[in-house]
């Protein structure tokens, strides 16, 4: 795995895909970020081997509770600043794509103030 944003954005696909499907495995995580299998297969390995992620023995992939408090805290960011951008008129493809930007280096004052506005604006993410 590249980097620490890397990381996130595996945690970040396999909530959201267990959110959707119930169950996740590798090639599940493969299809939706269009990753080969084999790169998947290694940043699973890394993410175990960092205590995030355990996989059983038909393959199924469970966040463990540090993997989905990491995985919870991008989701959350990417969804509140999607919502912000596309409240101030940006389209949604763009505003998807710059929230999966944004999600790893906004800081964490900036992210509070953030949803402070949104909320005293009437707008949730």
């Amino acid at each position: 795995m590249r980097s620490f944003e890397s990381r996130e954005d595996y945690l970040e696909t396999i909530l959201v895909l267990k959110r959707e499907k119930g169950a996740v495995r590798s090639i599940d995580v493969a299809t939706r970020m269009g990753f080969s299998k084999p790169s998947v297969s290694r940043a699973v390995s890394l993410l175990k081997a960092a205590d995030l992620l355990t996989m059983d023995k038909d393959g199924l992939l469970e966040l463990t509770p540090s993997g989905l408090a990491m995985a919870s805290r991008v989701y959350e960011r990417h969804c509140l600043i999607k919502t912000y951008l596309e409240a101030i008129g940006v389209s949604k493809e763009t505003a998807a794509e710059d929230a999966c930007r944004i999600e790893h280096v906004i800081s964490e004052e900036s992210f509070e103030k953030l949803k402070e506005f949104m909320r005293s604006h009437g707008v949730h993410g």
